[in-house]
């Protein structure tokens, strides 16, 4: 079956930075392939694009410029948070107040984002909120596992499902056995 819009794809790679020679940024394997609903949205444009057509045991290679993977790194996403939202019960949690470290955090529309921790003082927390990625030049090189046809389930709720509940939402607090996806929808 060859790969087109609203249908599931799986595929194994290997994600190196800048060329083929890069470093080695995520290696997928068979043992847990992504697997995605083609053309929901879910992947960069660009990505998809190079993969449409294609048809199980395929395999692919081909390069992403920072423009077309995660953009550029944008300067006014490096930003001091007060060091006081990071307290609970009056302390700061200095565990996770590490350089280095990765803090999900909401911005004030309610959306979830994940901060990198560059510098800490008494005052305030320097965090980049820019891609890990951004700015970098991505080479993907893989295989296409399997193209499927989507489920209704699945074409309606925007994302892929394994059995009965939502395999991609990570609380299955709405499963009591006899399935239920916990994706909202």
């Amino acid at each position: 079956m060859e790969i087109t819009d609203k249908k599931i794809v799986s595929l194994i790679y290997e994600l190196r930075e800048d060329s083929n020679t890069g470093s080695i940024v995520e290696q997928v394997e068979e043992a847990n392939p992504l697997t995605f609903l083609f053309g929901s949205g879910n992947l960069l444009p660009k990505f998809e694009e190079h993969l449409s057509g294609l048809k199980t045991g395929e395999k692919f290679e081909f390069g992403l410029n920072s423009e077309d993977a995660y953009g550029p790194k944008v300067e006014n996403a490096v930003v001091n948070v007060p060091k006081n939202i990071f307290e609970h019960e009056g302390k700061v949690d200095e565990n996770m107040l590490q350089i280095g470290n990765m803090v999900p955090m909401m911005d004030n529309d309610g959306r979830r984002l994940n901060g990198k921790i560059l510098e800490i003082d008494d005052e305030n927390v320097k965090m980049d909120f820019n891609h890990p990625m951004a700015g970098a030049d991505l080479h993907f090189k893989g295989e296409v596992t399997d193209v499927r046809e989507a489920t209704d389930v699945e074409l309606s709720h925007g994302h892929v499902h394994g059995g009965d509940d939502c395999n991609s939402c990570d609380d299955h607090s709405n499963d009591d056995g006899g399935g239920g996806c916990s994706c909202g929808h």
